[in-house]
């Protein structure tokens, strides 16, 4: 109840975040109601006093008698609400009857409550939620520390505790499961079977168990396990014992901010996520023999759904014209008439805003004004012989809606003058919405003058020097000010030159289509008096009487037959008509023949003595001009007809009458009768224009002397609109009259009547059904929306959404709805359309109040509205997505083949009809080499060789941010320095030969000496990254777990970090007591050694190797000293490395290639390596490339991370690097070290870039390694280079390799990883059935090869895992039964036409991924990379993405570098691309601020990190947004 959920403040957060999980998986259908009642009651009895109990059971049963879905609080009683009325505007979206079916839709609603998380935002990012309205989220995020494992760590005590406490059902909770660890793989995101199962993957780490394998640092207090599938989800413990707690389990702890009573219960039956489960049909799937992935996603026709079935249509006449004999032969003969005959007589009279008239304009003086406006305009602008405008010239009529007067004089003025008039909203801004488009129209009509008043003139806007702006888009203007002081008299015998009406234009009207492009429809002279003569005669008009009309500019039509006829019209403004509408006697103009609209003006004036037959509704379109009027009624005739519809049938377009449920109906009026000699028909909408059948809804289209007759200067448009020769079922033409197509769906009904049901812009086409936009904006409208959102802005459009399309709905937000409301309102109003049109919706924003933009009448403009929705700068305050419930074509998920056994596939070295998918290195033992070198066989030997053959060759320089050398070492110091350490070991720290030593330096020659000195004593060195002074709670951890896990007996290290390892910051994040001896190496005593170690074997241990993966998996390797020596020869050799070599290396130097170059390759190969820090370059970027030139280095060797430092910090220093002569060309090969698959986009763009000074696009290449084998492939210097192929994405998620061409759809560029390295033999295998795939097929990469590590470093040696990691045999096909380890990593190998360096054909190696980082969804695998780059390039703003699951849902988190005010821009962007490229719904979108996203000193996203940091609830985001 509510107060229970008040009382939850005082709950640990991570008991709110449990019970927040229950509430989400409910939502998902995961819990039942039942289940998630029953657990949520037991989380939350220890901490709610039991009195409660009672009280919450009253309360919901209280809860269930309410109609509203809400706490009673919220739902104020509807009658009040109703008293307000909307203005006289929304008056047609109006219905009491629509109120009470919204009403009765949302009640259905209640009877089975459903939680619904609400998103949560940062209080900052949006300034209109009062203070109170949401809770201000917990910032509790760790200080950011960059270039280390920038990692979070905290379960605090209140942790243990709460678990202790909810322990006894979280263990019930479990024992039904046998997935308890296994539930705990990254892998295993299937879709969750039944509740237990659930559970279980919610539960599975929250008991601590023993288990082996490399350990995992995610933190160290509470971390989730996550491993692959192909690993065990084991964990090594380290003493201090890490709690695995919390797993998928933990939630935003805000999801549903329970402290603040945020609830929202809600509809499954048939509410939104009951919806979900009706409607999620999957369609039939059109398998293709060889691929059976590429489905017909195009939404298929319902096979149920009503169809037609009357008979074709006949066509529709109206009353012929009748022949009058003093009909004039123009329009301009009728104004002269009666503006010489009947000069007194008045003729328009305008009222001002209070509705008292201001101005009647009389036809002497109408006739008299546009007389001089004309002569003015073809003979006082220009000289005689250059006049400005010839009769025929368009010009632009630029007039305020409340000034008809001086409208009307202009228009008639451009009429006499012989000029066509194009009458336009007065712009008011510089941008206006749409104001591009009608600047598109006027350039495209020729016009360079445009009409205006005074008064309308001093308001444009203007720039400093006081010139009209130039209006984006629009042509250059001349403004001409037609008041009447500013006109010339014509002289006595000046006449206008009036002949008879022909098919020249009059006059252009424009009109905005759907897509928000502007078109001019153009009116004939002859069509004008057609027109005029029609309408006089459906409306028995006769001179002298009174029409009212509001806003001129949509149609000059009704002034020019008011003129014909002389009657008096007063005009309304449109201001007055919405406070109050005055005397609409003859004519209500009415797009719809909207019931409401019409009966609740009748209502409201019947009592004033509005006579119910004097209402005559009309329908009109720009194109066809008056479609259909009711003619004026005798009092006492039957009133018009009505229709009620049943709206299902009008979404499949036909016509039934509504008899299942009142709800779900719409109620249309007729607009009369076709015009009087025209003739209409009903169209189908799309396609071909076939006529419909009797009761089916189409397009209306006209045939008459009184439409428009085309868009000016588009004859393709024109001949699709203005020229329709309607066909029959066949095909063929009936009859040979052109018909104008109206823009209005409709239907012919009995006796001839004309019933409108809406626009053909407002149709929105959803899985094959019609809705109509004014229909779900009368509904949105009918949910009580008093306190949130304005009425009458509200806009609907459809979106087109992977093969489909999607309804959007923006409403304006007020500045005083608190959350709650907004969001309660949107779930209401998802609910009542769901419920009354049947059709889910996909996107509900609410934006702050004025921010849509407008139409020149006030009302919204869609099309524009949807561009800035598509291009993310609507800026939503409030957002709902709805893909779970709409999207319902998505393909179904796949289901695994048994795979194919091994026997009878291998025919000698084919696989089923294809080579076996393998490559090799050159060969080690065909390479002759007189190096003295090869005589030892460990490094140490080979240091004390060197150090008295050349003791003053220098192997390392280090240099510093400002590129100066600050030390360097020659082989002789070298030696005597790793001595004096060695010494040192066995003094200080009491060492044996065997012992582990960590050492923990920064990048430096300290660190290669320490490693040396440990060789000589015999210590097997372990590098371990400093921790970060500045950042000790994320950082310090990980070494704490190294040196736990490696058991060393001592620390090496420098003072300062001996200090920092013994302060009281340190004591705060680790157990500082417990440190193993610590001895600084800064002051060394001058010793030597009495004999310097050395290994009995070539298989015993050199050093551990212990890194981080991006999974959070900490994993030691350990390497012999044959696998050191291996190495070392195969880098030499690849790289053709000999001591007279420089080369420049900015990397890390802990882990993997980047280790093994930094310490051990000079001096094996004794060439010099300059050492650059990577840190240094965060203080300047220059470093790197200066030092590269300064000393001519020709190869090198940077990160990711270093890479990208430089493309993003010196893209636009170019022109600076080339002043500081920096020259690049002296570069053969730029290597990036990296266990990942290669990132082209980046070395593309790094080689674009520094191409300029030098850099060979040829240079830059990458080496591909893994834990197993820290160096499998890397360019080198001989050797064909790197090739690139495109793959098709669809192909790789079934585990497929499909080669495309560059440029088809959907495909992925990938690169070589560099070449293989001498001895290194690599083969492609399956990963279930351990058999060898054929050549271009995907498979895990196993290497083969000397420098192999020789097993994994742990506490308990699980042989089986070493044995399945390092020594494995393949299934099958390999008689010599090799040993191989398994990297990890998908890949596939592909014979190129090249030739290796062997001579033979090259095989190139293709990385594709971690197969621990990948993501099941749906039956396939995602590389998080791949929705990744989707995501980054949708909106400028991302800075960077990353995506991990949780159960069962796809999380994206993006890194919003814009202004906070776009967050909630980036959801809508976010679902679509992921829906569109790679067929998956994101669950949950993140926006988070830049620098969240952990990334490690190789530059690779720690996603687990981040999914941790997610679930603790430390991210502080700017936006979380669940979808539905």
């Amino acid at each position: 109840g509510t107060r229970m959920q008040k009382d939850l403040s005082g709950i640990p957060p991570q008991v709110r975040i449990m019970h927040n999980l229950f509430l989400f998986l409910a939502i998902l259908g995961d819990i039942t109601q039942k289940g998630y009642e029953k657990k949520r009651s037991k989380l939350l009895s220890p901490y709610i006093p039991q009195t409660q109990e009672t009280e919450s059971a009253v309360q919901k049963e209280h809860r269930n008698q309410t109609p509203a879905p809400s706490a009673a609080q919220t739902s104020a009683p509807s009658k009040y609400h109703r008293t307000r009325s909307g203005g006289a505007r929304d008056e047609r979206y109006r219905s009491d009857i629509h109120t009470e079916a919204v009403q009765a839709a949302l009640a259905k609603h209640k009877e089975q409550k459903m939680a619904l998380p609400m998103p949560t935002k940062r209080r900052s990012t949006f300034v209109q939620s009062p203070a109170d309205a949401c809770t201000p989220p917990d910032t509790s995020s760790a200080s950011e520390d960059e270039g280390s494992l920038r990692r979070q760590a905290a379960l605090s005590a209140a942790l243990q505790q709460s678990l202790q406490n909810a322990e006894s059902w979280i263990n019930r909770s479990i024992q039904g499961s046998s997935t308890s660890s296994s539930a705990s793989s990254t892998l295993s995101h299937g879709e969750v079977k039944g509740t237990s199962g659930s559970l279980a993957d919610v539960f599975a780490n929250t008991r601590i168990e023993n288990f082996s394998a490399p350990p995992d640092v995610t933190t160290t207090t509470s971390s989730s396990s996550s491993s692959s599938s192909m690993r065990p989800a084991n964990i090594d413990l380290p003493p201090s014992g890490i709690v695995k707690g919390m797993h998928k389990g933990s939630n935003r702890s805000s999801l549903m901010d329970t402290a603040d009573g945020r609830e929202f219960f809600w509809a499954a039956k048939q509410g939104i996520l009951g919806v979900r489960l009706r409607r999620r049909k999957a369609y039939p799937v059109k398998e293709a023999l060889e691929d059976p992935q590429w489905f017909n996603m195009v939404p298929q026709p319902d096979p149920n759904q009503p169809k037609p079935e009357g008979r074709q249509m006949t066509p529709v006449k109206g009353e012929p014209l009748g022949v009058i004999c003093n009909w004039p032969p123009a329009l301009e003969s009728a104004l002269q008439r009666w503006g010489t005959t009947q000069a007194k007589c008045p003729c328009l009279t305008a009222l001002d805003v209070t509705g008292k008239p201001v101005y009647t304009l009389t036809y002497g003086k109408l006739w008299s004004r546009s007389l001089k406006l004309a002569y003015t305009l073809l003979n006082k602008l220009g000289t005689k012989n250059e006049p400005v405008l010839k009769p025929g010239d368009r010009v632009a009529l630029v007039y305020p809606n409340n000034d008809p007067v001086m409208f009307m004089v202009a228009f008639y003025g451009c009429l006499l003058a012989e000029v066509i008039p194009v009458p336009i909203e007065v712009p008011l801004t510089r941008k206006d919405a749409g104001g591009q488009q009608i600047g598109f129209l006027l350039g495209s009509c020729g016009i360079a003058l445009a009409l205006t008043s005074e008064v309308c003139l001093k308001g444009l806007p203007k720039t400093q020097n006081g010139e009209i702006v130039q209006f984006k888009g629009w042509p250059r203007l001349k403004w001409v000010v037609t008041d009447s002081k500013y006109l010339s008299k014509p002289p006595k015998d000046w006449q206008p030159h009036i002949s008879p009406a022909g098919t020249e234009p009059a006059y252009i009207e424009y009109k905005t289509s759907k897509e928000g492009s502007v078109m001019g429809v153009t009116v004939s002279r002859l069509a004008m008096l057609s027109h005029c003569q029609a309408l006089s005669q459906a409306c028995n008009y006769s001179e002298g009487q009174t029409s009212s009309r509001d806003c001129p500019h949509c149609e000059p039509q009704i002034y020019v037959t008011n003129v014909m006829n002389k009657m008096h019209t007063i005009s309304v403004p449109y201001s007055v008509m919405k406070t109050c509408p005055l005397s609409w006697v003859q004519r209500v103009h009415a797009h719809k023949g909207s019931v409401s609209s019409c009966d609740a003006f009748l209502s409201l004036f019947q009592s004033h003595g509005l006579k119910p037959e004097a209402i005559c509704p009309c329908a009109t379109s720009a194109e066809a001009m008056t479609v259909a009027i009711r003619r004026p009624g005798v009092p006492g005739a039957p009133l018009p007809g009505r229709a009620i519809l049943s709206m299902n049938g009008l979404s499949y377009g036909v016509i039934r009458v509504n008899t299942e449920d009142k709800n779900s109906a719409l109620t249309v009026q007729d607009v009369g009768h076709v015009m009087p000699g025209g003739m209409m028909c009903i169209v189908r909408p799309d396609g071909p224009p076939q006529l419909c059948k009797t009761d089916e809804i189409g397009e209306i289209c006209v045939s008459s002397r009184t439409g428009g007759m085309m868009y000016f200067g588009l004859a393709g448009v024109t001949k699709n609109t203005f020229e329709v020769i309607p066909v029959n079922s066949a095909g063929s033409p009936v009859g040979d009259v052109p018909f104008i197509r109206s823009g209005l769906l409709g239907f012919v009904g009995p006796g001839s009547l004309v019933f409108v049901v809406g626009k053909m812009d407002g149709l929105l086409m959803v899985s094959g059904r019609r809705h109509n936009a004014d229909d779900i904006v009368a509904t949105g409208l009918a949910v009580e929306s008093i306190k949130t959102v304005y009425r009458g802005r509200i806009a609907v459009f459809s979106v087109s959404v992977f093969y489909d399309e999607r309804i959007v709905v923006v409403a304006e937000q007020r500045p005083d709805a608190s959350e709650e409301d907004s969001f309660q309102w949107m779930s209401r109003v998802l609910q009542a359309i769901d419920s009354i049109h049947q059709v889910g919706v996909y996107c509900l924003a609410l934006v702050p109040a004025n921010t849509l933009p407008k139409t020149p009448l006030g009302g919204i403009h869609i099309s524009q509205t949807k561009q800035l929705f598509l291009e993310g700068s609507l800026h939503p305050c409030n957002i709902l997505m709805c893909p779970h419930t709409c999207v319902t074509n998505l393909p179904k998920p796949r289901q695994k083949q048994p795979g194919v056994g091994p026997a009878s596939v291998m025919v000698g070295n084919l696989v089923a009809g294809k080579r076996i998918a393998q490559a090799a290195g050159r060969d080690l033992g065909q390479i002759e080499e007189n190096d003295l070198v090869r005589k030892h066989q460990f490094l140490a030997e080979i240091l004390q060789w060197r150090a008295q053959a050349t003791p003053d060759h220098v192997l390392f320089m280090l240099l510093n941010a400002k590129g100066t050398t600050v030390c360097t070492a020659s082989c002789l110091q070298l030696h005597k320095r790793a001595e004096r350490i060695a010494s040192v070991l066995g003094d200080k720290g009491h060492l044996n030969a065997g012992d582990n030593v960590v050492l923990l330096y920064p990048p430096g020659i300290e660190l290669i000496a320490a490693f040396y000195g440990c060789l000589y004593a015999g210590c097997i060195p372990v590098t371990v990254r400093p921790p970060h002074a500045q950042n000790l709670a994320a950082t310090l951890p990980t070494v704490r777990m190294i040196v736990d896990v490696s058991k060393a007996a001592c620390i090496l290290t420098t003072q300062t970090l001996m200090r920092l390892l013994r302060s009281r910051e340190a004591a705060a994040a680790v157990d500082v007591k417990t440190w193993p001896t610590i001895i600084d190496t800064d002051d060394l005593p001058r010793k030597r050694l009495p004999q310097l170690y050395k290994p009995p074997t070539p298989e015993m241990l050199a050093y551990l190797d212990f890194s981080v993966s991006t999974t959070g998996m900490l994993t030691g390797v350990k390497m012999s000293h044959s696998a050191v020596n291996a190495l070392c020869r195969a880098i030499k050799l690849q790289c053709e490395l000999y001591s007279s070599r420089q080369i420049a290396i900015c990397l890390d130097p802990y882990c993997g290639l980047g280790f093994a170059l930094w310490c051990l390759c000079s001096v094996y190969s004794g060439h010099q390596s300059i050492l650059i820090p990577p840190m240094e370059l965060e203080n300047n970027l220059f470093l790197w490339l200066s030092t590269v030139n300064q000393y001519k280095i020709r190869d090198t060797f940077c990160s990711y991370s270093v890479m990208e430092l430089c493309t993003k910090g010196l893209g636009n220093q170019v022109e600076v690097l080339k002043t500081r002569g920096i020259n690049l060309s002296c570069i053969r090969t730029c290597v990036v070290v990296a266990e990942e698959r290669p990132r082209i986009a980046l070395q593309q763009s790094f080689s674009k870039l520094f191409k300029d000074i030098g850099l060979s696009p040829r240079a830059v290449s990458t080496t591909f390694g893994s834990r197993v084998n820290v160096a499998i492939c890397l360019q080198g210097t001989s050797g064909p280079d790197p090739t690139t192929v495109y793959v098709d994405l669809k192909s790789l998620r079934h585990d497929r390799v499909r080669l495309v061409e560059r440029g088809a759809p959907q495909s992925l560029l990938l690169s070589e990883s560099g070449k293989i390295l001498p001895g290194v033999k690599v083969v492609i295998v399956n990963p279930e059935t351990k058999g060898p795939v054929g050549d271009s097929h995907l498979g895990e990469i196993w290497v083969n090869s000397p420098h192999t590590a020789s097993g994994y470093y742990t506490i308990y040696d699980s042989e089986t895992l070493q044995a399945d990691h390092f020594n494995t045999r393949l299934s099958f096909g390999d008689a010599a039964q090799t040993l191989w380890a398994r990297t990890g990593y998908l890949g596939f190998v592909r014979r190129t036409e090249l030739t290796a360096a062997t001579g033979e054909r090259h095989d190139a190696l293709y990385v594709v991924g971690a197969l621990d980082e990948t993501l099941e969804l749906r039956g396939l695998r995602y590389h998080p990379i791949d929705i990744e780059t989707s995501v980054s390039r949708i909106h400028r703003s991302i800075a960077e993405c990353a995506v991990f699951t949780w159960t069962n849902l796809l999380v994206v988190v993006v890194e919003l570098c814009g202004s906070e005010q776009e967050a909630l821009d980036l959801v809508p962007l976010v679902t679509n691309v992921v829906l569109e490229e790679h067929y998956l719904i994101v669950g949950v979108v993140v926006v988070v601020d830049p620098g969240v996203i952990p990334i490690n000193s190789r530059g690779e996203k720690q996603r687990m990190h981040l999914r941790d940091s997610f679930l603790a609830d430390q991210l502080d985001p700017i936006y979380v947004a669940y979808n539905m």
